[in-house]
């Protein structure tokens, strides 16, 4: 008999929407959701999370999202608009998210909220154990989500339960700053199986349990022992649903969008696709490319820089700070280079529709993946899947996860501007032989190690005997 799988995270994989006063259940699309859709549907298990806010509802309302959300075979946990506020506002972003980016500098002076963190915790243990049956595996998602574990194993001493940590986690220099630090790490011990994209964040983590708790990895187990019990700690790189891309790929509508994109003959296209965040590197990206064009006036008129910033976390001063940051560099840098004719920045701060943005993964002669500190950046291996035409160059960030997997792409240092844009000129004038030799052997790797394959490996790490 197959282990019922209980998915935990902060958001359910479904979008909630009010509509002529009735609910409208849809699923999300996301690396997340999408990757973790498939051992959902075949374990006939749960997903705990978040339905996230939405408008009011009646009574008959109320009835048909739990019957819409229950179908979907999802178990909303609620949180008052207070602690959205506080846990995902002021300590998941607020504080976890800059921690985890080293971004000390956005650490906020004084932080008050972890007993609402610890609180909203304890209610996601509440509904895991609600629903809880022997032999179910519950493998919990993420930064909201660190004192889960443990909370769980107060509760469910016997269960399998796994943690995946999405975002980096940082060495332990910026990591002590939090005066929560061995109360998170504790709880992410709750656990039976930790997995993390990278050896090096996996490095990071075994650093903190010798500074905190004097604990060892066996490095042939990859394993400690803490709480009278094995906690594997393993490195499971996330993929994309490679074979999906590449059909959404070759959609007759992308075809036309493809050629509307490069209907200026003689242009070369550079994209990059991000959220508008700090981690993302999206300053330094366009710095970058305001050198390249002082450096090489040769590409004057030649080239243009599509840059899609899709909006996030608007309310939150840091974000508000980086969007102006962009908007004025943008302004600079088409003010200084532009000519009657042609402008080198286009920047959108919206988000695309799947037409445009597999168009744009298509169309591109050369796609900047460039953050300062990723997790892993699924942008990246979603440009590789589209590509089925074996061309054009992906330019990512060493500090990216995907940068220990994706080798055959241009490596560069985004702190280093003028690096980076020697970089991007060597992409632009890349053989066609060249462009295609790297772009099979990045497409292998993707196609190899898809989001399918990312799942089921960890889930045959949890199910393992310790």
């Amino acid at each position: 008999m197959v282990s019922r799988l209980l998915l935990v995270s902060n958001r359910l994989p479904v979008t909630v929407t009010v509509r002529d006063g009735r609910p409208v259940v849809e699923p999300s699309v996301g690396g997340l959701a999408t990757g973790l859709r498939t051992p959902h549907e075949r374990s006939g298990g749960l997903w705990i999370g978040w339905p996230g806010a939405h408008g009011p509802l009646d009574t008959q309302g109320e009835r048909s999202l739990a019957a819409q959300l229950a179908a979907a075979r999802t178990v909303p946990v609620a949180m008052s608009p207070a602690e959205v506020a506080t846990f995902y506002e002021e300590i998941a972003n607020g504080v976890l998210w800059p921690i985890c980016h080293d971004r000390l500098d956005q650490l906020p002076l004084w932080v008050n909220g972890w007993d609402v963190y610890e609180r909203v915790n304890a209610r996601f243990a509440d509904a895991v154990a609600a629903h809880y049956r022997p032999g179910d595996l519950v493998w919990v998602h993420d930064y909201h989500l660190l004192r889960l574990p443990a909370l769980l194993r107060a509760r469910l001493p016997g269960a399998r339960v796994g943690f995946f940590l999405h975002i980096p986690f940082p060495n332990p220099e910026i990591f002590f700053a939090l005066p929560t630090r061995k109360w998170l790490v504790e709880g992410m011990l709750g656990a039976d199986v930790i997995g993390f994209h990278t050896r090096r964040h996996r490095g990071h983590f075994t650093a903190a349990l010798r500074r905190l708790f004097g604990i060892e990895m066996d490095p042939e187990r990859q394993a400690v022992d803490y709480g009278g019990r094995p906690v594997r700690i393993g490195v499971f790189p996330m993929g994309v649903d490679a074979a999906s891309l590449a059909d959404r790929a070759e959609a007759p509508a992308v075809d036309a969008e493809v050629v509307r994109l490069r209907a200026k003959e003689g242009k070369c296209l550079l994209v990059g696709i991000d959220r508008l965040d700090y981690s993302k590197g999206i300053p330094r990206r366009l710095v970058a490319m305001e050198r390249l064009l002082a450096r090489h006036p040769e590409w004057s008129e030649r080239v243009r820089f599509v840059q899609v910033a899709v909006p996030s976390r608007a309310g939150v001063a840091a974000y508000k700070r980086i969007r102006a940051e962009v908007e004025g560099l943008v302004g600079r840098i088409n003010g200084a280079f532009g000519t009657p004719r042609w402008t080198p920045i286009h920047y959108v701060h919206r988000s695309v529709t799947d037409t445009v943005l597999m168009a744009l993964y298509r169309a591109a002669d050369v796609m900047l993946v460039t953050p300062l500190r990723d997790g892993m950046n699924l942008v990246a291996k979603e440009f590789v899947a589209a590509r089925t035409d074996e061309d054009g160059v992906l330019l990512l960030s060493e500090f990216a996860g995907a940068a220990d997997e994706l080798t055959d792409a241009l490596l560069v240092n985004p702190y280093d501007v003028d690096a980076t844009a020697d970089a991007v000129h060597r992409a632009l004038t890349m053989p066609l032989v060249e462009r295609r030799s790297r772009m099979r052997a990045l497409r292998a790797r993707v196609f190899q190690q898809d989001i399918e394959w990312w799942a089921a490996t960890f889930l045959e790490a949890l199910r393992a005997e310790p």
